[in-house]
């Protein structure tokens, strides 16, 4: 038993649901690039949320 042949319709859903597959891979991409590319840049990973960064306070003792 052959299976029928596909309606123009799945065929241009199908040619959608791959170029929105590509956009999203290349989304995905791109924050996993920045994300390497952040951590193995060696600085501080510590956001800018408008608290106290410990790290750039004084130490004490020290002048």
């Amino acid at each position: 038993m052959a299976f029928k042949e596909d309606h123009e319709l799945h065929k241009r859903r199908f040619g959608r649901n791959m170029g929105l597959l590509a956009v999203l891979l290349t989304f995905v991409g791109i924050v996993f690039g920045l994300t390497i590319v952040k951590v193995s840049n060696g600085e501080s990973i510590e956001g800018f949320d408008h608290t106290v960064r410990y790290s750039l306070e004084p130490k004490e003792g020290s002048q």
